[in-house]
């Protein structure tokens, strides 16, 4: 099978693979411009960034390619439309926008011409991005990493999403091989997003340690657990992880205010941090489903060229 081009407004992806915006700074420049110069197209996790760290990370990606470069960003966030700014004012190619929804920054993609693509997971959220001028959507099922907002598996909720909408469709969670690409375009997705897989990339800017962490990962691992955004989160089972799964865990002893709405059973921001620093105890390490099915770290050069071969493979 040969995989389509991927058209977003005016761009134009010659591999239709989006590599997911992983925060706090595990994806970064590196990644993003490694994938958006791989063809794909690549993000940089703004959350949790500074607004300064957040231009030095679009100039530096924008040195390194010429590729697709845009922003993953939490809703969630508290000054979610100031990165937004941030970002178009600094020309990023296209916005991914999830954990929340948010109808304000249609209208900011709108005047510059930026293209927006909200991270759905039911058919009334896609109408609705699709009305407010969507560029596109992401619809993600309850195997992606992070944040989610189903319990429903991407094969499942992906179908019936195509259907009503007639924008591009973006599907992602559980995505780790060829034969998953072919899978879900041939139900009817325009193009497939992948986190997981480029966390445990070489350019990832994970910690040496969080990545052999991912490594030693099992499928019972896996476990969903309650994040302060108010969204269930799908992480790896670590002592961390535990107390939150026991409801052990303390609130924040001094708080920066990064979320709209924080549930304070712990500090998000500092777990996250914690985790891409390398500390696989204390920190809250976010995965997809199918962590399990990574058994080396590989640069992501080499990752397209697999993906690529095993989806020539397929009839």
């Amino acid at each position: 099978m040969k995989l389509p081009e991927l058209k977003i407004g005016q761009l134009v992806a010659k591999i239709p693979i989006i590599q997911g915006g992983m925060a706090i700074r595990l994806s970064t420049a590196r990644l993003a411009a490694a994938v958006a110069e791989a063809g794909g197209i690549g993000l940089i996790a703004a959350s949790g960034m500074g607004f300064e760290e957040l231009r030095y990370e679009i100039r530096l990606a924008r040195s390194l390619t010429k590729g697709i470069v845009g922003i993953n960003i939490m809703v969630a966030a508290r000054e979610f439309a100031r990165y937004v700014d941030t970002a178009i004012d600094e020309g990023i190619d296209l916005v991914v926008a999830g954990a929340g929804f948010s109808r304000d920054v249609f209208p900011m993609g709108k005047k510059s011409g930026t293209p927006i693509v909200p991270i759905v997971s039911s058919v009334k959220a896609a109408k609705i991005s699709q009305k407010l001028g969507a560029a596109a959507i992401v619809v993600e099922g309850k195997e992606a990493g992070g944040h989610l907002g189903t319990d429903q598996p991407l094969r499942a909720v992906l179908p019936d999403i195509k259907n009503a909408v007639s924008i591009p469709v973006i599907g992602a969670g559980g995505i780790m091989f060829g034969r998953d690409i072919v899978e879900v375009m041939k139900l009817g997705a325009d193009g497939v997003q992948m986190g997981t897989r480029f966390a445990a990339s070489e350019e990832s800017n994970a910690a040496p340690a969080l990545k052999e962490f991912y490594l030693k990962a099992k499928h019972e691992d896996v476990v969903l657990i309650k994040s302060p955004v108010g969204l269930p989160g799908q992480a790896i089972k670590n002592p961390f992880a535990k107390k939150i799964l026991e409801c052990t865990t303390e609130g924040p002893k001094s708080c920066v205010a990064c979320l709209k709405h924080c549930q304070q059973n712990f500090c998000i921001i500092n777990a996250l941090i914690r985790a891409q620093q390398g500390d696989v105890d204390t920190g809250l390490i976010f995965t997809g489903e199918y962590i399990h099915k990574i058994d080396e770290i590989l640069p992501v050069k080499e990752i397209f060229a697999r993906l690529l071969k095993e989806v020539e493979e397929i009839n």
